[in-house]
């Protein structure tokens, strides 16, 4: 066995290319093995016909994607496009500040990023149902409210865009925090100091030097937003009830209740190229920059 190991390790020297590969290897192989096998088994059912008990039969058909053009559907798309586009932006426009300023906080750097990070020790279930304890006709939010006399009945808050946004906004949020704030933490004091010194205003310093150097966190955690919000179903399900159905939930529904897979999984690959358009959008306009600064 030693010898077997001497002998891949030597094979390994003499072809330093392959080094990489031997080590992206596991990774890889995981990924592959459930990841995308499982997302060929769906891209396959999305073009079969549904079982009369659940499940598949054998052939071929697009009829699952063109129900997908039903007005009913396609509200509801436009709808889950709407929420993660809405909780992109307020993630963005809160969390930003939040990462300036963890950023500039000196000694309590370590404190604050903890405190970013740790929503994520508690399960998102948790977080989202202690959201309805707060929103609820007896929650502490209306409770507040009646007791300082403001309002004289509870404010309907569950069943609402408002909740599921705000729910989206609360579970995505440090999602958009940490990326910027690991770009904002490389930034160098010098070039802001330069910037000063040419008598550049605190805006100006903010628009030409601060918010250019930060936009890689600031696309990577629009998207880190966006993406599992768009996929998101227990918040709109919890906070939103029927009346705030998304992609999600409809997905759900067609691998439970409803058992039918083909159109679950056509649903699901109409997601996937949302996200996909979204995505080639950013680096189509990323590369048509860089031929204008060019």
């Amino acid at each position: 066995m030693m010898e077997l190991r001497r002998a891949w390790l030597r094979w390994l020297s003499r072809h330093p290319s392959l080094r990489a590969w031997s080590v992206m290897f596991p990774g890889a192989w995981w990924l592959l093995v459930f990841f995308m096998v499982p997302l060929g088994f769906m891209f396959a059912y999305s073009f079969m016909e549904r079982n009369v008990y659940g499940g598949v039969e054998a052939g071929f058909t697009i009829e699952h994607y063109a129900r997908f053009a039903d007005p009913l559907y396609m509200k509801i798309l436009v709808r889950t496009v709407v929420y993660a586009l809405g909780c992109t932006v307020a993630s963005l426009l809160m969390g930003y500040p939040v990462a300036y300023a963890i950023s500039r906080s000196g000694p309590w750097k370590n404190l604050l990023v903890f405190l970013v990070i740790l929503p994520f020790w508690t399960s998102f279930l948790v977080r989202t149902f202690a959201m309805i304890f707060l929103m609820r006709d007896t929650g502490l939010i209306n409770t507040t409210l009646m007791g300082m006399g403001l309002i004289t009945e509870p404010i309907e808050m569950l069943g609402t865009p408002a909740a599921v946004m705000a729910g989206l906004v609360y579970g995505f949020l440090p999602f958009m925090v940490l990326p910027i704030y690991s770009s904002l933490e490389k930034l160098d004091p010098s070039l802001l100091e330069a910037a000063e010194v040419l008598g550049a205003k605190p805006a100006a310093r903010f628009f030409r030097v601060v918010l250019p150097l930060s936009m890689p966190g600031v696309v990577a955690g629009s998207l880190l937003v966006f993406i599992p919000a768009l996929g998101s179903f227990l918040t709109s399900d919890l906070l939103g009830g029927a009346k705030e159905i998304m992609i999600g939930n409809l997905v759900q529904n067609q691998f439970t209740s409803a058992r039918n897979w083909p159109f679950g999984s056509a649903a699901s690959f109409v997601v996937m190229g949302v996200v996909l358009l979204a995505v080639f959008a950013y680096l189509r306009s990323r590369d048509d920059d860089a031929l204008a600064g060019a």
